[in-house]
């Protein structure tokens, strides 16, 4: 028996998702949490085999849950289910631990399955989520900037001047221009504007 922790704050949702998981007869529905704190308790009480746990709640986020969930109990496996699919916070869930990403939009069936594979130990992601890590991961690698480097670009998406970001800096133009080369150089664009957003695309901004 799969046993099945609950984890959104609102009931309403908790409601809906253990309407599509009672009757399984290998899943049971053990227990759920209204907030990240209760979830952490409710871990150390109950040692569910999978949590289900929401991304945006108020106090301690599903993120900062899922590291104290595994703190609490390392086997459990915690699958993020979300209405949220940004590349920032799949990328926090991944990182924190969570055994799988889905939206809140997934069909009962896909429910249901995703709570068997999260508890053979295997990764669930929504399709959606699986195709934004793995554009990610096939992104080209660029060279990190220098602390200056991402000051000048941070100023330049401000909408600076060279002249501006100069005063603002103390150094001269000609340094904020090397700067902005070499930031160029890096990101392989040739302008202040791509620059800018191929920096922000990478979550280096």
């Amino acid at each position: 028996m799969i046993s099945v922790l609950l984890v959104d704050d609102h009931p309403v949702v908790r409601a809906g998702v253990r309407g599509m998981l009672d009757g399984e007869p290998d899943i049971a529905v053990v227990g759920e949490a209204g907030s990240g704190a209760e979830a952490v308790t409710a871990v150390r009480a109950l040692r569910p085999h999978v949590v289900l746990m929401d991304l945006r709640m108020p106090g301690i986020d599903g993120v900062t849950a899922t590291g104290q969930v595994l703190g609490v109990a390392p086997t459990t496996r915690v699958v993020v289910l979300t209405t949220y699919e940004t590349d920032t916070d799949i990328l926090r869930a991944v990182e924190a631990g969570a055994a799988g990403y889905l939206l809140k939009d997934t069909s009962r069936a896909d429910l249901v399955n995703a709570v068997r594979t999260a508890a053979r130990g295997e990764t669930v992601l929504a399709p959606s989520v699986a195709t934004r890590l793995l554009h990610r991961v096939r992104r080209p690698q660029h060279e990190s900037l220098s602390p200056r480097e991402t000051e000048v670009l941070r100023l330049v998406a401000r909408g600076l001047s060279n002249a501006e970001i100069s005063r603002e800096l103390h150094i001269s133009e000609a340094t904020v221009k090397t700067h902005l080369l070499r930031a160029f150089a890096k990101l392989g664009v040739s302008d202040r504007t791509a620059a800018v957003t191929t920096a922000m695309s990478l979550d280096l901004l």
